[in-house]
């Protein structure tokens, strides 16, 4: 891989961290994992095997469904409490779907089956 390319990806990586942390917004903590999850695929799969492919792949799409989970955990919570603010999390489904979601992005115990 190009060092400038890797340099870029990586840079990308942390812009996503740090705008997924400092936000308080729901769609601003979304947009940074998004940067995340598009960062990190070429980054996985930049040998030519069978299995870097496979990795990706399964990362990408595991990330898209949590990352639906989490828009619809936000939909779900703006609609109950009319507010986007990430600190007015306090309907119940919208706290499950978001720790599900989390627990997706993270790749904890139930949800580990995608983990490379």
């Amino acid at each position: 891989m190009n060092p400038y390319a890797k340099l870029t990806f990586s840079l990308s990586l942390m812009l996503g961290t740090t705008i997924t942390v400092s936000s308080s917004h729901w769609m601003s903590a979304w947009a940074g994992l998004e940067i995340n999850t598009l960062a990190i695929i070429p980054l996985i799969s930049k040998s030519h095997h069978p299995r870097a492919i496979e990795a990706p792949i399964k990362y990408f799409l595991v990330q898209a469904a949590a990352s639906t989970l989490l828009l619809f955990s936000s939909m779900i919570n703006a609609w109950h409490t009319g507010q986007w603010d990430i600190t007015q999390l306090s309907h119940p489904t919208s706290s499950l779907l978001l720790t599900t979601a989390i627990a997706m992005k993270l790749g904890l115990v139930p949800f580990h089956f995608w983990f490379p």
